[in-house]
């Protein structure tokens, strides 16, 4: 089977950061898979670590272990989307995104608005 995708331009891949373990974990994974729903919609190719909640049910990994593998997505990733609440792990990821000069947005409405400037200001030029 052939598949039929644009090679026209690359798509811009964004890590969905947000609260995992704090507070209500099955609230805080339904509000990060909201915001890459959002981000789909919008032409972008979301990756969403909280997914590793359902690998880790399945085959339990520590703390490092998952960190590690979200640092190495997140330097795959052209920005990150720092959903709000209180969270380590996010934070880390935020820490460790702007140590490696991956843009760093506050909630997924700012990200979209800048990136449809963006989008705007390239269209009109």
């Amino acid at each position: 089977m052939q598949l039929d995708l644009p090679l026209k331009d690359r798509p811009t891949f964004i890590y969905v950061s947000g609260p995992y373990a704090e507070g209500d974990t099955e609230q805080n994974v339904r509000d990060a898979l909201d915001a890459a729903q959002a981000l789909v919609d919008n032409g972008f190719v979301p990756f969403v670590p909280h997914l590793f909640h359902f690998w880790d049910a399945q085959i339990p990994g520590d703390t490092d272990q998952w960190m590690r593998l979200d640092f190495e997505w997140l330097l795959k990733c052209d920005a990150v989307v720092r959903l709000p609440g209180s969270d380590l792990g996010a934070d880390r990821e935020v820490i460790f995104a702007r140590a490696h000069a991956v843009d760093v947005y506050d909630g997924i409405d700012n990200f979209l608005i800048e990136a449809f400037e963006r989008r705007w200001a390239r269209a009109s030029t």
